[in-house]
């Protein structure tokens, strides 16, 4: 069934096209850049425009390989916000995260691209802006900065004070340089809270890891 709250004036189509890519992370009203060239997704991407706009991300099982690699059980929904064509054919699109799902099971379909039945049932509340109290913004901060200042990085500092806690945690989850496991377990990551103190966590164990490597180097 599809879903529909108070926030979602469009409901979650049941069965989505899906763009099976690793390492990339797209959370709700979160934004990700596509650049598409293959002719299979150049499809998809004709195929969504010519309806509800909706693309699925969603990463491979780890150690996946082959055309049709096994996916991952949860992705996020995006909407087809920005769209541009090259001179060489490709699309370069904007997504922008409406809802996580659950796949529920791949529908056979003559197109090239993949397409699966979908639920957004258990994460009824991404369409609410929620747990915004619930972060520990201060903690969040200092592991940003460790990790910039151990890369010799910089930060539009005016622009991280204006963000809403939501925007934080999330622009940062999806910038961050972690592999795929890391990258799902922030997606999966029941509420901003829990995925604010994954994205600490991590960076805390990075640290100390690169730490560790530079003084055995020493």
């Amino acid at each position: 069934m599809a879903i529909r709250t108070r926030r979602s004036p469009t409901a979650l189509p049941d069965v989505i096209p899906v763009f099976p890519l690793e390492g990339a992370l797209l959370l709700p009203r979160g934004q990700i850049p596509l650049n598409v060239f293959e002719p299979r997704y150049l499809a998809m991407v004709d195929d969504a425009l010519a309806g509800r706009r909706i693309i699925g991300v969603i990463q491979p099982e780890e150690d996946a390989d082959g055309e049709s690699p096994q996916l991952r059980s949860v992705g996020c929904a995006g909407r087809i916000t920005g769209f541009s064509e090259t001179d060489d054919g490709r699309y370069l699109i904007t997504l922008t995260g409406v809802v996580r799902f659950r796949v529920l099971e791949e529908v056979p379909t003559r197109t090239a691209y993949r397409v699966c039945r979908v639920t957004a049932d258990p994460f009824r509340s991404d369409f609410d802006v929620a747990g915004e109290a619930d972060v520990d913004r201060e903690q969040l901060l200092g592991a940003f900065r460790a990790y910039l200042a151990a890369h010799d990085l910089e930060a539009d500092w005016d622009s991280v004070a204006r963000a809403s806690n939501e925007s934080l945690v999330n622009g940062m989850a999806m910038l961050s340089p972690y592999g795929p496991a890391e990258k799902q377990a922030l997606l999966e990551a029941p509420d901003l809270k829990t995925r604010a103190e994954t994205l600490v966590a991590l960076t805390e164990v990075t640290l100390a890891r690169e730490a560790g490597g530079r003084g055995a180097l020493q």
